[in-house]
Formats: C-alpha cells, structure tokens, sequence
C-alpha cells in the first residue's frame, strides 16, 4: 500500500485546521468557564443581600464597596454595572443548567436589559438557533423583532407570546418566514428623503447581510433582476432568495408605493413561472413578498384573495419602529381577545 504523499501545502492546511479547532475549543472553555464564575459570583451577592438583610436602597452602595475591593484585589471586569448584571443573572437563571454555554456573557448582558420574561426568553432562543453575534442581538432587539412577530399574523394570543419564548421562530410554512413590518434601518436611508425602487433595491444588494439578519433563518440569495421570460416579452423580478427550511423559492417586489392589484397579479405571474420553469422536483411551491410602503388591509385582501399561489404583502420601513407603539399596540390585541374569549 503507498503511503499518501504530503506537500508543504497540504502539511500547513492540516497545522492551520488543527490550530483554528483548538482555538475555538479554547474559546468555547473560556467563555463556560466566565459564564460560571459570573453565575456563581451573583449567587453570592443575593445570598450575602438576604442574609444581612439589605434592602435595595443600600444594595448599590454594597456594590460600590465591592467593586472597589475586587478591582483593587482581581483587577478590571467588576464595575458596579458588572456587578448588578451579575446579581440580575443569578435572579433570572437560578438554576445553573438552563444557562446556554452558546452564547456569551455580551450576549446575556444585553438579554438581562429585557424585563420582560417571555420576550427575553424569546431572544435568547432565536440568538441561540440562528447564531446571532452579540451585534445582532441588540439589533434585532432595537428593532422590536419580538412585538413586530406577534403583530404579523394580526392576531396576537398569549399561546403565540409563549410559544415564542418557548421556541423561538418556528418555520413551517411560508407564513413563517412574513414580518410585518421590515426594517431596513441599516439602509442609512433618510424617512423623509425621496428615493426610487431601484434605490432601495441598490441598498438592499450591498447590504445583504444586514438583509439577511431581517429576512430571518434558511435565506440563500439567489440573485437580483432575474428574468421571467414570456411570449418572448422580457420580466424582471427584484430579487430572489431560497429557503432551504421551506425548499422554496422566495420572490421579492419592492414598491416604493402602497400595495396595489398590478403589483400582486405581476408577482402572481412571476410564481406560476416559477412553478413551472425553474422548480426542481424537490422543490416546494415558490412564495412571494410585496414589500411596499403602505398596505390597506381591505385592499389587500381583495388583490390578494382567491390566488392559489403564496403571495404575501408586507410593509417596510427605514428606520427603527417605536417600541412603546408596538407594545401598546400587542397589549391592544391581546386585551382585544381576552374579552372575546370572556
């Protein structure tokens, strides 16, 4: 039997895969070992508070002593807000297990600035399932990813709020993957300045990372202005995605107006070409967005309804939604169906 030959090349490849497995093996250590010594380390404080009583009017003050010993003692890392994430750590995950090794102390820091427990729930699955860096986290919260998902379907219901928490985002089918509305904040777009649909499409491409984070799990980009080819007449649709959870083809139309009949019959015809001409056989029926930026509910359901085809519309906006008015508007539907049900 020969023995397999090694080249310089193949010799560094194999030390640099070595090395890079290592590193993230060290990592990964380092990062349970300071989850740990964090969690612990607000056990302590709460105990040290309940056993002597401290209410929290002097809690801060004991905080403050302790920052001063431990900096001057172990060095950086033990400010006073440090601190008080370290004690709110303990609080919030009292039992050591269910803290994920998978994200990281930037990770649960900005989880712990949520006060409620169902959405910081919520957050801390969907970063866990997609991967999110802690830069994505904090976007994905500024951008009220949580109220906009139980606003989408129109019918929020504490079942929704819990599973959410419990699950994350669950993909299933092509109602899934629909936000209402899309942020594109990271476009840098001015509200108020005029722009064409090419513009925005323009942004979108050069920023598909950012694009992808708001699209949600699964999106492969396919391409922009692919050609639908009818009758010899040339049709171009704005941009085209794959989603591997679904095994579909997502199309995207971008208008710079409100939704309107022309623009769901176009897309309508874009997916029975589709259909037809560019799914393989283990493909799942294609879908469709709108993204526009108005959308009337009854128009909507009148250009969308009767079509076999999955065509959504949804509304996107280019800068972050106010948070107090997604929350007083899912606080409004959930109290909406609590006395339906009652």
């Amino acid at each position: 039997m020969e023995k397999a030959i090694i080249t310089k090349e193949i010799l560094i490849n194999r030390i640099s895969d070595i090395l890079t497995k290592s590193r993230g093996n060290i990592a990964k250590e380092v990062n349970n070992q300071l989850l740990s010594a964090y969690w612990n380390i607000g056990r302590l404080i709460v105990q040290y508070e309940q056993d002597n009583n401290i209410r929290a009017e002097y809690g801060r003050q004991t905080l403050k002593e302790l920052s001063k010993i431990l900096g001057n003692n172990l060095g950086k890392g033990f400010s006073v807000s440090n601190l008080q994430f370290m004690r709110r750590f303990y609080q919030k995950y009292q039992i050591q297990q269910t803290v994920s090794v998978k994200l990281s102390w930037s990770h649960y820091c900005e989880l712990l600035t949520i006060t409620d427990d169902n959405e910081r729930a919520f957050y801390e699955k969907e970063a866990e399932n997609a991967g999110w860096s802690f830069r994505e986290l904090k976007r994905q919260i500024d951008s009220s990813l949580f109220q906009r998902l139980l606003l989408s379907e129109g019918n929020a219901n504490k079942e929704k709020v819990l599973a959410l928490a419990r699950n994350g985002i669950e993909i299933q089918k092509p109602k899934d993957i629909v936000k209402d509305p899309y942020v594109f904040e990271f476009l840098g777009i001015p509200e108020n300045k005029p722009f064409l649909e090419k513009d925005i499409e323009d942004a979108l491409f050069r920023q598909l990372e950012n694009f992808f984070l708001e699209l949600g799990r699964g999106f492969m980009y396919v391409g922009r202005q692919q050609r639908v080819t009818i009758n010899n007449t040339h049709y171009y649709v704005d941009m085209v995605f794959y989603n591997k959870i679904l095994k579909a083809y997502v199309l995207i139309e971008l208008k710079r107006t409100k939704l309107t009949p022309e623009a769901a019959g176009q897309l309508n015809m874009y997916l029975n070409y589709y259909q037809n001409e560019v799914n393989d056989e283990t493909d799942n029926p294609p879908i469709g967005i709108v993204l526009c930026t108005e959308k009337d509910s009854i128009a909507t359901e009148y250009a969308l309804g009767g079509l076999s085809n999955n065509i959504f519309a949804s509304r996107y906006i280019l800068y972050l939604p106010n948070k107090e008015d997604l929350l007083a508007q899912v606080e409004a539907v959930l109290n909406k169906n609590d006395k339906e049900e009652k």
